[in-house]
């Protein structure tokens, strides 16, 4: 079984923003291969089904950002029988706003989210990393920034960048890492 981590923090109030760029990339592929995400546990909610031909498991950790490690670990302690069949997506701050990179290890780059996962588990698994930084700039009050919303010509671009997001997701599933990176990053 494949497991796609969603990372991002539960409740409305936080579903549009920049850290949820994990959440709205499972939204898609939820929607694309009809995997209800509605069960609850792990300390999560997620939702199994059939992607590119795998069975795969969609997982969203209910337990905020910075704890995410707790839940990715009893996730994949009980689910998981190869770390390379890991993927955690993630925004990144550090890219341009729509540019991803796929990784197969390292560290968290600052990502609290990632940081959590890392302690728990080791940096060897794939994460995807999807830029939320419009300007490729500084940032300032970094928790501020990445719990804001998108807006403006963000907004505009942000379903195809979830699209292509999930597409690389597909091809990680049905053709490897190799392949997916070729081609994304």
């Amino acid at each position: 079984m494949k497991i796609i981590v969603g990372l991002g923090n539960p409740g409305l109030r936080y579903k549009k923003t920049r850290h949820n760029i994990g959440f709205l990339v499972l939204d898609v592929l939820s929607k694309r291969h009809r995997i209800a995400i509605k069960k609850k546990s792990f300390n999560g909610i997620y939702g199994v089904g059939k992607m590119e031909g795998r069975e795969v498991m969609l997982f969203k950790p209910l337990t905020y950002m910075n704890l995410s490690g707790s839940a990715v670990k009893g996730v994949c302690e009980a689910m998981l029988e190869d770390r390379r069949d890991l993927i955690v997506v993630n925004d990144d701050v550090s890219l341009s706003f729509g540019s991803m990179r796929l990784r197969e290890k390292g560290s968290s780059g600052g990502h609290n989210g990632l940081k959590s996962i890392i302690e728990t588990i080791g940096d060897e698994f794939m994460r995807l990393k999807i830029g939320i930084n419009p300007a490729d700039k500084v940032v300032g009050d970094m928790s501020s920034f990445v719990l804001s919303n998108f807006h403006g010509e963000e907004k505009k671009k942000l379903a195809d960048i979830l699209e292509r997001a999930a597409d690389c997701v597909e091809i990680w599933i049905s053709k490897g890492a190799r392949p997916a990176m070729d081609i994304f990053n």
